[in-house]
């Protein structure tokens, strides 16, 4: 059984940095593609980043404006997402998936979830 669980997120002011973390288990890390998402209050959940098995390839939404990175370390079967220069409107709850997916690009829905963690970017 595949589990992700997020950590990392909190209060930081605009213009600020953090790194989220994803800790996955269950299953062999380098067999899987790993992905962030965001969802914003009263707003859906969007793409944010994801990644391929290989760390080879990523995918970035478009809105992002080159702030955020997606890196994986399979020693310790960890992704992360660095995020520079937040703006308020960065603030969400941040989630990270995973599945087996060989191209990062399908709109197929990712199969695992993590809980979450809150990002609030202030002004």
């Amino acid at each position: 059984q595949v589990q992700v669980a997020e950590s990392g997120g909190g209060l930081v002011q605009a213009g600020g940095s953090l790194r989220l973390a994803c800790a996955f288990s269950g299953r062999t890390f380098s067999d899987y593609a790993m992905g962030w998402f965001r969802q914003a209050p009263a707003k859906e959940r969007a793409f944010v980043a994801a990644i391929s098995r290989s760390g080879g390839s990523t995918l970035y939404a478009d809105f992002l404006k080159g702030r955020f990175t997606i890196s994986r370390d399979y020693a310790k079967n960890t992704v992360y997402l660095q995020m520079n220069s937040l703006e308020p409107e960065d603030t969400a709850v941040y989630y990270c998936t995973a599945d087996l997916r060989r191209t990062l690009g399908t709109s197929r829905p990712w199969d695992y979830w993590g809980q979450g963690t809150q990002v609030t970017v202030s002004s």
